[in-house]
């Protein structure tokens, strides 16, 4: 079974031939691109096109690599065998499983899911190396081997805040998304907005692309953004003539905070508008 676009979401050739290349050779699919892209919501597709069980991960800064395969409670332990608790006597009851056991043990294969794995410790994926290479794991404390039974699909994102490992990388099916061309992002906002009127999703983009193409923003608006400001401006119920007379280059957008999130990029915005305002009069 071959993953392709679905009816919410819009995959390139490019993205669908990664996305099975990487299920052929077993690896795991290191996605990068910009936030907002759909990063995270690939792998979602993935696990429904394929009718297969997600099991996310959600790393942050303070993740360890160990969090992701199990935690011994030795303090839990301790504390019940000074209670006379039975419960001591059987290890088990203090291991919490973590996210890579849970998706080895599944009955069926499932889509596991590392997301933002640039936000731990830079030896956080070396520390999974053997892990997702031999998709197998010793727990020191009972002596036993968890090895995965079904093999899972690993999809791992990453918003290139630090650079990975050459180790890990090598390990790793890459794939960059393209921030989407003018006719990939009309797709994209129809999947989302399909009763949406044409003339506002045309004039919208021109705004869109033009901001950024803003030089100096700290943040450029992503494909969710303009799927926000989209529904903003449905909802609000603009004239599409706002849109249309606008000069894009003297005013800046309306309700532009769902496409910029700073207030240095907004001051640039301001700045730029006025300054254009001034060459004109």
């Amino acid at each position: 079974m071959k993953f392709g676009s679905t009816e919410t979401y819009i995959a390139t050739e490019e993205l669908q031939m990664a996305v099975n290349a990487a299920v052929t050779l077993e690896r795991p699919l290191l996605i990068k691109g910009e936030p907002g892209t759909g990063k995270t919501m690939l792998a979602e597709e993935i696990a429904s096109s394929l009718g297969m069980k997600i099991i996310t991960w959600y790393v942050k800064s303070t993740t360890k690599a160990q969090q992701g395969l199990y935690e011994y409670d030795a303090v839990s332990r301790l504390r019940d065998s000074q209670l006379g608790d039975d419960r001591v006597h059987d290890i088990n009851n203090y291991i919490d499983k973590g996210k890579l056991w849970e998706a080895f043990e599944a009955d069926e294969k499932v889509v596991l899911l590392i997301d933002e794995i640039d936000k731990a410790d830079i030896e956080f994926p070396n520390d999974l190396l053997l892990e997702l290479d031999k998709m197998e794991f010793h727990v020191y404390e009972t002596g036993r081997t968890v090895k995965a039974e079904n093999r899972p699909i690993v999809v791992i994102t990453s918003n290139n805040e630090k650079e990975l490992p050459d180790a890990f990388l090598r390990r790793c099916f890459f794939h960059y998304i393209q921030f989407p061309d003018r006719k990939t992002m009309q797709d994209i906002v129809d999947v989302h907005h399909p009763n949406i009127k044409q003339e506002l999703v045309k004039d919208a983009m021109e705004i869109f692309f033009e901001v950024r193409k803003v030089p100096g923003l700290k943040k450029k608006p992503s494909t969710s953004e303009l799927i926000d400001w989209l529904k903003l401006l449905m909802a609000d119920d603009i004239p599409e003539e706002i849109l249309k007379s606008r000069d894009t280059s003297k005013a800046i957008p309306p309700l532009y905070g769902a496409l910029v999130k700073n207030e240095q990029d907004v001051q640039l915005l301001e700045r730029l508008a006025f300054m254009n305002r001034r060459k004109s009069e």
